[in-house]
């Protein structure tokens, strides 16, 4: 995969991989990992896609200096310009996440309207639950910001968040997962920076309910394909079934088997999936 770098219109980066020919698909990953999350589904797309694997910021080779916002609104903007200016008009977009809830943010507030739009596991419309990043993440990173724990909670991070922990990830705890998380945690302990950009992210990352997107939901235009996992103990299917309702064109699949990381449960289910949604007229 080809590296490139991308700069938004605040002169924030956004590294992304570049594989494959054909319709442009962005594939937006999960906080505190990267673009990796999506490498076991590369060799399956590429052969019909164009597909731009983004850094998010905060994440990986992307932006982490911790002057800008960090915001839904702000992530939103930078998502967007990204799709515009590297996938076109016509731009195919798919998220995790929180990968997935900024994709949706910047879909119901205007900020882009892809040709089509793929949620995998996400909260959606609901309250933050289980914490996926471990219990009182949010008041950890929170003490980056105090001068002198920066460094200190950079360090804690990586031991909250060891390598085993992308096992629990899947359904079937496979072992590639443990390299996802090494990768993603490789620099924190060493980045003071990071820590405090991350202690912003905290504190103004939404937590209750998002309001605005069941308000929302009716109105979107545009396609939608709810790709969900059937045992992600921290986004429950009855989730993506409440927006189903909701949504004028949207369908439902879920894969057997899988968990969290559906990618490294599933590659062969996901890009089949991916392929049928994306490239049917």
């Amino acid at each position: 995969m080809r590296l490139r770098l991308f700069h938004a219109r605040d002169g924030a980066r956004v590294a992304y991989r570049e594989a494959g020919t054909g319709p442009p698909l962005v594939l937006l990953h999960s906080a505190r990992l990267s673009h990796r999350e999506f490498e076991p589904v590369v060799t399956e797309l590429a052969d019909r896609f164009r597909l731009l694997l983004p850094d998010l910021p905060l994440h990986g080779d992307s932006e982490d200096r911790p002057h800008h916002p960090y915001t839904l609104d702000w992530l939103a903007d930078v998502v967007s310009d990204f799709a515009w200016d590297a996938g076109g008009r016509r731009v195919l977009v798919a998220g995790h996440g929180e990968g997935a809830e900024i994709a949706l943010h910047a879909v119901a507030t205007g900020r882009l309207r892809p040709h089509k739009l793929v949620l995998m596991p996400t909260r959606l419309h609901r309250p933050a639950t289980k914490e996926r990043l471990g219990p009182g993440w949010r008041a950890g990173a929170g003490l980056a910001a105090v001068p002198g724990l920066d460094r200190v909670t950079a360090l804690g991070a990586r031991l909250a968040f060891r390598p085993e922990h992308g096992m629990a990830l899947t359904a079937r705890n496979n072992p590639a997962a443990r390299d996802l998380v090494r990768h993603a945690l490789a620099d924190v302990g060493r980045n003071s920076s990071l820590a405090r950009s991350w202690a912003r992210f905290a504190r103004r990352w939404p937590a209750g309910q998002q309001r605005h997107l069941l308000e929302a939901y009716p109105t979107l235009d545009v396609p939608v394909l709810l790709l969900w996992a059937d045992q992600d103990r921290y986004h429950p299917l009855a989730t993506a079934e409440e927006a189903l309702d909701l949504l004028p064109d949207a369908q439902l699949r879920v894969l057997q088997s899988t968990g969290f990381l559906l990618a490294y449960d599933d590659p062969v289910g996901v890009a089949r999936e991916l392929k049928a949604f994306c490239l049917k007229a």
